[in-house]
C-alpha cells in the first residue's frame, strides 16, 4: 500500500514538473521573442527620384506598396543621396563615409576624357578592405547577412585602367577583384551582386541567368526584380529564427528601360484612357518597372508578417541618386549626375517598432544610414568609421531633433551631363562651384527648392562665405583636386568630351 501510494506521488509530481518544464520553456521561448534582436531591411533602389513614388508627386506610376510604408512610418521630404551617381553613393551607404573622404567619387568604371580642359584626379575604384563595412557591423552584432542585386562596388580593370596606360596598375587591379564581392565584403549570401552597373539587356528572362549566382533562378513569368526578390523572401524564411539584415539593391528603374511586356500594355492603355489626366510621367515601360519594383516591395513586406517579424524589422525604403532624366522630375531642378537638387533628393521612407507615423523636413543625408542603422538595433555605434553620417533615429522616433551641419558634394569629373563641381548646403543655403571656370552659383533652397534665381551676384558676400566653408570642408576631408590639363586643345575644331560622345562622333562621320 505504501509503495503504491509512493508510485503513485511520483507520477504525480513528474506530471506536474513536466506542465512547469512545458510552461517555463514555453515562457523562454516567448522571452526571445519578445527580446529578439530587430531585423533590418534595406531597399535600396537604382536611379529613382522621390518624385516618381505616388506618395511624393507621381499621378501615372502606381506604388501601393511603397506608399504604404509612408502611411505607417516616416516619410522624408529632404533626403539627399551621398553622391549624385550611383558607385560613389552606394559606398557612402556602405561605408558612413563622403565620397569625397573615400577618394571614390566616380561611378565605376568611369569614362576616358579627351582633350579636356581639367584632369579628373587618380580616384579610387573601390572601397578600402580595412574600412568596417555595415554588412560586417551587423555580422558583429549576430545578424545573417544577405546580399540581393546591384553591387558596382569593384573595380574593373580590363576597362577603366585601360585609361591610365598603366599595365602594372591594371594587373594590381585583376589581382583584387575577386576580394571586393559581397560575399567578401560582410555578406553571408550574394545573388548578382558583382561590377555590373545596371541590368542591360538581362531584365527579363531568360537573360537574368546571365546574372551572378542567378544561373538556376526564375521563370518565364520573370523579370529581374521578382527574381532577387525571390532570392531575398527564402532568404528571409530560412534565417527566421535569427536576426537577418536583407540588403536588396535593386537593378531597376535603371536604364535600359525594359518593362514586363503585359504592364507596359497597360499603361499604354491608360495613356490611352486618360487623355486630359495630366499626367507628368509618360513612359508605360517606366511605369511597368515601377508597378514590378513596388510588387516586390508588397512581397517583402508580406513575408516579413507570414514568419511573424514585420512588427519586428525595421524597413529602409531609398534611392542611389535622383532620376536619370528630367521627365521624372516635377519638384526640382536637375536630375542623376547633375548638382542640382533633381540629381541628389531621394525617397526615403523608414518603418518598424516604435516608428509612427510622419511627415519629417530634416535633411538627411546617404552615409546616416549606417549609424542609424545600428542605434536602432542597440549596437555600439563606429565614430572612426561612419565620420560622415550621423543616428537619425531621433527625428525617425520623432524622440528629438539632430544638430545642424552641412551637407557636401564633391564630383571632380566630366559626364555628358555635367563638367566638374563641388557643392554644399548650409542651412538655406546651397553653393555649387563649377571648377572648370570657377562659376559660383547660390540659391536659398527656403524660397527658391527648384533652383531658378541664382543669387550669387546679387549676394556676392554670401557666395563668398559659402564658397569658403566649401573648400574648408573639402580640404578637411583630404579631398582630390582637379587640375588643369596642360595638354588641352581650346582649338574648336578640336574635339573635347568623353569616350562615348567621340565613339558616336566617329561612326557619325563614317556613315556620312
Amino acid at each position: 500500500m505504501k509503495q503504491s501510494i509512493n508510485a503513485s506521488w511520483l507520477q504525480n509530481f513528474a506530471s506536474k514538473a513536466l506542465l512547469v518544464s512545458i510552461f517555463l520553456l514555453g515562457s523562454a521561448a516567448a522571452y526571445s521573442a519578445e527580446n529578439r534582436k530587430p531585423n533590418v531591411v534595406v531597399l535600396l533602389v537604382d536611379d529613382l527620384g522621390s518624385d516618381e513614388i505616388c506618395t511624393y508627386a507621381s499621378k501615372f506610376h502606381e506604388t501601393p506598396n511603397i506608399d504604404a510604408l509612408a502611411a505607417q512610418g516616416v516619410k522624408f521630404t529632404r533626403a539627399y543621396s551621398g553622391a549624385a551617381i550611383c558607385s560613389p553613393s552606394r559606398a557612402a551607404l556602405m561605408t558612413g563615409r563622403s565620397p569625397a573622404r573615400l577618394h571614390l567619387t566616380d561611378w565605376i568604371k568611369g569614362e576616358m576624357q579627351i582633350n579636356r580642359k581639367m584632369l579628373a584626379p587618380d580616384w579610387q575604384p573601390y572601397m578600402d578592405k580595412e574600412r568596417v563595412l555595415l554588412p560586417e557591423a551587423m555580422k558583429e552584432q549576430g545578424y545573417a547577412t544577405g546580399f540581393f542585386g546591384k553591387w558596382h562596388l569593384m573595380p574593373k580593370p580590363t576597362t577603366y585602367m585601360r585609361y591610365r596606360n598603366d599595365k602594372k596598375l591594371m594587373d594590381e587591379q585583376e589581382a583584387i577583384f575577386p576580394e571586393h564581392y559581397p560575399e567578401k565584403n560582410g555578406f553571408d549570401e550574394n545573388y548578382a551582386g558583382d561590377h555590373s552597373a545596371n541590368q542591360g539587356n538581362r531584365f527579363l528572362y531568360p537573360e537574368t541567368k546571365r546574372f551572378y549566382n542567378l544561373k538556376d533562378k526564375g521563370t518565364e513569368d520573370d523579370c529581374i526584380t521578382d527574381i532577387l526578390t525571390d532570392c531575398a523572401v527564402d532568404f528571409i524564411e530560412r534565417k527566421k529564427e535569427e536576426p537577418f539584415f536583407v540588403y536588396l539593391s535593386y537593378y531597376t528603374v535603371h536604364r535600359p528601360i525594359s518593362g514586363k511586356p503585359e504592364y507596359v500594355k497597360k499603361y499604354k492603355r491608360k495613356l490611352v484612357d486618360n487623355p486630359n489626366a495630366g499626367y507628368h510621367m509618360k513612359d508605360p515601360g517606366k511605369a511597368a518597372m515601377m508597378q514590378s519594383l513596388d510588387e516586390s516591395v508588397g512581397r517583402v513586406v508580406a513575408k516579413l508578417k507570414e514568419i511573424g517579424q514585420l512588427d519586428n524589422t525595421l524597413i529602409i525604403f531609398t534611392s542611389d541618386n535622383g532620376s536619370f532624366s528630367e521627365e521624372y522630375v516635377i519638384n526640382y531642378r536637375g536630375y542623376k549626375t547633375t548638382p542640382y537638387e533633381g540629381g541628389t533628393i531621394v525617397p526615403l521612407l523608414v518603418t518598424g517598432p516604435g516608428i509612427k507615423q510622419s511627415v519629417c523636413d530634416t535633411p538627411t543625408i546617404g552615409m546616416d544610414l549606417y549609424p542609424t542603422i545600428l542605434s536602432f538595433i542597440g549596437a555600439p555605434l563606429k565614430p572612426k568609421e561612419h565620420v560622415d553620417g550621423v543616428d537619425i533615429m531621433p527625428v525617425i522616433t520623432g524622440a528629438g531633433a539632430i544638430k545642424d551641419r552641412p551637407l557636401y558634394w564633391h564630383y571632380p569629373h566630366y559626364l555628358m551631363t555635367t563638367t566638374p563641381y563641388s557643392s554644399a548646403i548650409v542651412g538655406d543655403w546651397k553653393v555649387i562651384y563649377f571648377a572648370e571656370d570657377e562659376k559660383l552659383e547660390l540659391y536659398n533652397l527656403a524660397d527658391d527648392p527648384k533652383e531658378e534665381n541664382d543669387l550669387s551676384a546679387k549676394h556676392p558676400e554670401m557666395a563668398q562665405q559659402m564658397k569658403d566653408t566649401l573648400m574648408k570642408i573639402l580640404d578637411e576631408t583630404n579631398s582630390q583636386v582637379i587640375t588643369h590639363n596642360p595638354d588641352y586643345d581650346p582649338d574648336p575644331n578640336k574635339f573635347s568630351g568623353g569616350e562615348r560622345a567621340y565613339k558616336k562622333l566617329k561612326g557619325k562621320k563614317k556613315k556620312q
